[in-house]
C-alpha cells in the first residue's frame, strides 16, 4: 500500500495525515473484495524495514494500527470478514498484541473473505521462521530429513492453510516485490501502477482485477496446453 506519505506531502500535509487517509482505501478495497467474492486479501501495512522510519512516524502508524483495529473490527464482523496479522508480533506492545488476538478471535468464524495483515512482516523473515520449524521437526524425529522439500518449507509459512496469491498490486509508481510474501508470490500476476494508495479506491482495484481476469495462466506450460486444460488439472491438484 504505496504512496501515503507521498500523497500528503504532495498536499503539503505531514506524511502521517496520509496514512491515515490511507485507511479509507483499505476500507473501499476490503468491501470491494467482499462484493466480488475475492477469497483472501492480503495487506501489507508494516514490513520489517520500517521499523527503519523516523521514530515519531513509527509510533504514530503503531498508534493508528491500534485504533483502526477497534474502529474496524466490528465493520469487518458485519461483512463477515475474517482478519488474521500475519508477521511477527514480539516487537509490538502488550497491549497491541492483545488487541491483534481480541480482533483475531472476534472475526475466527466469518467466511466472506479471508483478510490477512501483513505487519512487522518481511518475506525472507517467514522463510527463515519456516526453515527453522523444519530444522526443529527434524531435530524431534518429527520430520524426515529425506522429507523435506518444498510442500514441507510451504505448509510452515505464514498462510500455509490458503492458497497462494493470484495477483499481486503494487501501488506508487514502484515495480518492485520489497520483501513481500516472496515463496508464495512465485507464479502471482504482476500489476504495478502510478496512483498512490490513498487514490487506490473501489474503481482502480476494479481495474487491477479485470486485467488479471484477461491474464493465461500458464505455470510453466505452453498457451496451447492451457487452452486445452492439457496438464493443467493435474498441476492444480498437486
Amino acid at each position: 500500500m504505496d504512496g501515503n506519505g507521498r500523497w500528503a506531502n504532495q498536499r503539503n500535509r505531514a506524511r502521517t495525515w496520509g496514512h491515515r487517509e490511507g485507511v479509507k482505501s483499505v476500507r473501499a478495497v476490503v468491501e470491494e473484495s467482499v462484493r466480488r467474492g475475492v477469497g483472501t486479501l492480503t495487506l501489507f501495512a508494516f514490513s520489517s524495514e520500517n521499523w527503519r522510519r523516523p521514530p515519531a512516524e513509527v509510533s504514530i502508524l503503531m498508534d493508528l494500527f491500534m485504533s483502526t483495529l477497534r474502529g474496524e473490527v466490528r465493520r469487518l464482523n458485519d461483512n463477515g470478514v475474517r482478519l488474521r496479522v500475519i508477521g511477527e508480533r514480539g516487537a509490538f506492545s502488550e497491549k497491541l498484541q492483545r488487541r491483534i488476538a481480541e480482533a483475531e478471535d472476534v472475526t475466527a468464524n466469518n467466511r466472506s473473505l479471508n483478510l490477512q495483515v501483513a505487519a512487522n512482516y518481511g518475506g525472507r523473515w517467514d522463510i527463515t521462521q519456516a526453515t527453522r520449524r523444519v530444522l526443529s521437526d527434524v531435530a524431534a524425529n518429527r520430520l524426515d530429513p529425506a522429507a523435506v522439500d518444498e510442500k514441507a518449507i510451504a505448509a510452515r509459512l505464514s498462510f500455509a492453510d490458503l492458497p497462494d496469491p493470484d495477483l499481486f498490486i503494487r501501488t506508487g509508481g514502484e515495480k518492485r516485490l520489497s520483501n513481500f510474501i516472496l515463496w508464495q508470490s512465485a507464479y502471482a500476476e504482476l500489476y504495478f501502477t502510478d496512483l498512490l494508495w490513498p487514490e487506490f479506491g473501489a474503481a482502480a482495484y476494479g481495474l487491477a482485477l479485470d486485467d488479471f481476469a484477461q491474464r493465461q495462466r500458464r505455470f510453466g506450460l505452453t498457451g496451447e496446453q492451457v487452452a486445452n486444460r492439457s496438464g493443467v488439472d493435474d498441476y492444480e491438484r498437486r
